[in-house]
């Protein structure tokens, strides 16, 4: 990948649906060069898929948190299992430092966010945990 694949997928982040013309006309490229490039790019996996973000306001779960888990030595193939079960986990990430797992959590309630928080401090190898509730997005390059 290289500087030119890079500025056009920075393109496609800003708006997915942007025609090839168009990005070829901003990078000043040929039509065609853009794109052999996003199928090349397509086909290597370099680019999963095309997607729509929906806004906040309409999101079926509005209010979004993370939480941030120590796990006990050796007890993280069992929590991740019960992780999977909780419907309102988004996303698990490991992490390097004191926290071993982000998790971000999206909910309709705060009853909801909350009923999801006390799931996850009951797990068995879950040591300590932080949560951290989102408020505004100031940024968001997804």
């Amino acid at each position: 990948m290289d500087e030119t694949d890079r500025d056009i997928l920075r393109c496609l982040r800003e708006n997915a649906r942007t025609p090839v013309a168009a990005i070829a006309k901003r990078l000043d490229l040929a039509r065609s060069t853009v794109q052999s490039r996003l199928e090349r790019l397509e086909s290597s996996g370099a680019i999963e898929g095309y997607t729509v973000r929906v806004s906040s306001a309409v999101r079926a779960r509005p209010i979004r948190a993370s939480a941030l888990l120590e796990i006990e030595p050796r007890k993280l193939v069992a929590v991740m299992a019960r992780l999977r079960q909780i419907d309102s986990i988004e996303s698990v990430h490991t992490t390097s430092g004191r926290i071993d797992l982000l998790v971000t959590i999206a909910a309709r309630t705060t009853e909801e966010l909350d009923k999801a928080l006390d799931t996850i401090g009951e797990i068995d190898g879950v040591t300590d945990s932080e949560s951290l509730i989102h408020l505004t997005t100031k940024l968001d390059r997804r």
